[in-house]
C-alpha cells in the first residue's frame, strides 16, 4: 500500500537508469478507482512543472524509491492524463467528505494505492471528528463504499466509517486487512 501523498517527488527512472523528471501530482478516476498518471516536475528545487505527464500505461513499476518506466517514450503530453474539462473533478485531497443522510464527517486526506503495476485505489483517507469526544481521527473509507465524488464533496454511506485508526501503521495494516479479505471473497 502506498498513500499518494508518498508519491510526489520521488523519480521517474527509466529501467536504464536515467532520472527523467519527478511527480508532481498523481491524478485519480475515483469513480473508476484507479490512477490515471502523473503531473511531472523538472528535478531540483528551482525546477518547475514539466510540460510532460505519465499515464499509468507508460509506468513499469511503481516501487518505494522510485517510479519506473521503460523509457522516454512513456511520457506525453499533458492532456494524456489531465484534460481542462476532467481537472475540477480529479480534485480529491481536502475535498469535504458528506454522508449520504448529509452529515459533514471530516475532508480527504490521502488516497491509498495499491503497490505495483495494477494502479488499483483502495481507498480514501478521511480526517473525521470521533463524535464522542470531539478528536480527529483518520478513517479508511474503502473505494466501493464512494457513493459519489465532485469537486466539492466526496459522498459515502454513513456507516463507512468504520475502520479508525489513530497511527498510520496502524491505519495501513486495518487497510491491508480489508483488502485481503475482499480479494477473498471474489
Amino acid at each position: 500500500m502506498r498513500l499518494a501523498s508518498e508519491l510526489s517527488g520521488r523519480p521517474v527512472v527509466t529501467l536504464g537508469g536515467d532520472v527523467l523528471a519527478q511527480i508532481k501530482d498523481t491524478v485519480f478516476d475515483v469513480p473508476a478507482g484507479r490512477i490515471v498518471g502523473f503531473t511531472l516536475s523538472g528535478r531540483g528545487v528551482l525546477a518547475g512543472p514539466l510540460k510532460e505527464s505519465l499515464p499509468w500505461p507508460g509506468v513499469h513499476a511503481l516501487g518505494r524509491h522510485a517510479v519506473m518506466v521503460t523509457g522516454k517514450q512513456a511520457l506525453a503530453g499533458p492532456k494524456a492524463v489531465v484534460t481542462p474539462g476532467d481537472a475540477a473533478r480529479g480534485a480529491v485531497l481536502g475535498v469535504k467528505v458528506l454522508t449520504d443522510a448529509g452529515m459533514e464527517v471530516g475532508s480527504v486526506k490521502d488516497v491509498v494505492v495499491e503497490s505495483g503495476t495494477s494502479g488499483r485505489v483502495a481507498g480514501l483517507r478521511i480526517t473525521a471528528a470521533d463524535s464522542a469526544d470531539g478528536r480527529r481521527r483518520d478513517v479508511f473509507v474503502p473505494h466501493d463504499q464512494v457513493l459519489s465524488l465532485s469537486g466539492h464533496a466526496l459522498v459515502v454511506p454513513a456507516d463507512a466509517r468504520r475502520l479508525v485508526a489513530e497511527e498510520l501503521p496502524s491505519f495501513t495494516s486495518q487497510a491491508e486487512v480489508f483488502l485481503t479479505r475482499e480479494a477473498s471473497s471474489w
